[in-house]
């Protein structure tokens, strides 16, 4: 039984991984051999090595990334250029459908608390979309009133989560997209929207804000939609349609 406690003694594992961290502190690229590696090297169990590494991973000496190893140190904050590499994992109608939970509710919280002030700056970016004659212009105060809106709520969390879309929305392909789903009709049809919705606000009709927010939400959802699924038609085989249920889907949601 004295050779199976020895080798089960977590304590002394512990203590070793102390020393091993303390002479490799300086390097924060080096990484923790494997578990089965450091318990041969120690002459200790892998359970004894796991619970002491788990003692040192709880009080933020080590950190574990799946895959890829312990290394020394604090696990490093997410960086803001992650954010970049979500635009390769979604799609711009899981953004919309993002949207269109988030901003409906933003635009009822910040007709709850925007100051008179907050409304005279929405006035101004809302009358400033309606002057921008190119794509990047409107992409420009568009985005601007949008953002304004969201700070108006008064909720830092969701102002956040606000912002994550944004940087999303800022590729340059998901631009190019929505410039080819905008026409001069529906930038006049947008520019009527902002103003029901800042009004909305303006006046601390909170349903009323929800509503044309939405509104205005699902007109560019639909818009969207007619790019991306004549896109996805286009590369069809002669003869089949397979896009013609969601275009379906589209024109009952319209």
């Amino acid at each position: 039984m004295q050779p199976e406690r020895a080798t089960s003694n977590s304590s002394i594992a512990l203590e070793r991984l102390r020393q091993l961290v303390r002479e490799h502190r300086d390097d924060a690229e080096w990484r923790l051999p494997p578990e089965r590696e450091l318990a041969l090297s120690m002459g200790l169990g892998r359970r004894a090595v796991r619970r002491a590494m788990e003692v040192l991973e709880a009080e933020g000496v080590v950190w574990r990334q799946q895959g890829k190893g312990t290394f020394i140190g604090r696990r490093p904050a997410i960086q803001p250029l992650l954010m970049g590499n979500l635009a390769d994992r979604t799609n711009p109608l899981e953004v919309m459908e993002a949207r269109l939970q988030l901003e409906p509710a933003l635009a009822r919280m910040a007709a709850l608390r925007c100051s008179p002030d907050d409304i005279e700056a929405l006035r101004r970016l809302a009358q400033k979309t309606s002057s921008a004659h190119d794509n990047d212009g409107w992409e420009l105060w568009d985005s601007a009133l949008h953002r304004r809106i969201a700070e108006c709520a008064g909720n830092g969390l969701l102002l956040s989560l606000f912002d994550v879309l944004q940087t999303i929305r800022r590729e340059p392909d998901w631009r190019r997209l929505r410039a080819r789903a905008r026409s001069d009709e529906s930038r006049d049809i947008s520019f009527r929207e902002h103003e029901a919705i800042v009004e909305a606000i303006a006046g601390r009709d909170a349903p009323g804000a929800e509503r044309a927010m939405r509104r205005h939400l699902n007109g560019i959802n639909v818009n969207l939609q007619s790019i991306v699924l004549g896109d996805a038609e286009d590369h069809l085989p002669d003869g089949m349609d397979e896009a013609a249920p969601a275009r379906e889907a589209v024109r009952t949601r319209a």
